[in-house]
């Protein structure tokens, strides 16, 4: 593993443990070249279905791409790394689960919310009027308005 700091190529495990859903291994790394430590983390790699953008361009399922996304919605939020990374491979598990050659962005984006959701609904209404791109107040409204409506709410803080 090439650190992060430095570029040199060795290191040794200082210690290694399962992640909190159990998907990932995490592990402390020490840089035999600089000394200073970082973490990875290992997963099973999964054949996910390739992604169909809103113009009909076709690419591969990028994993960084919506942990960026659900982390840029969470700013400033009590949500914490690992419960975005939780986040996102629980959507990369139902995304596999599905098991289609190809999923649209929207089923992608509609996966998140559901999930962002229960979470932090302030995060989800940010991701929600990024992904939605609202054109105006009114839809914004309409979907805080969906918000306060949900099942076991009565939309208080």
């Amino acid at each position: 593993m090439r650190c992060p700091f430095c570029g040199h190529l060795e290191d040794r495990v200082v210690d290694s443990r399962e992640t909190q859903d159990g998907q990932a291994t995490r592990r402390r790394r020490e840089c035999a070249g600089c000394a200073r430590r970082f973490t990875t983390y290992e997963r099973i790699e999964e054949i996910l279905p390739y992604v169909v953008k809103k113009d009909g361009r076709r690419e591969a399922f990028d994993r960084r791409k919506i942990v960026e996304g659900v982390a840029t919605a969470c700013q400033k939020r009590p949500v914490s790394a690992e419960q975005v990374e939780a986040l996102v491979s629980a959507v990369e598990r139902q995304m596999a689960e599905l098991g289609e050659r190809e999923i649209r962005t929207a089923a992608i984006g509609e996966l998140v919310m559901q999930r962002l959701r229960s979470l932090d609904e302030v995060a989800y209404v940010r991701f929600a009027s990024v992904y939605r791109a609202f054109r105006d107040v009114g839809e914004f409204m309409t979907e805080l308005e969906g918000l306060q409506r949900k099942p076991g709410g009565e939309g208080g803080a």
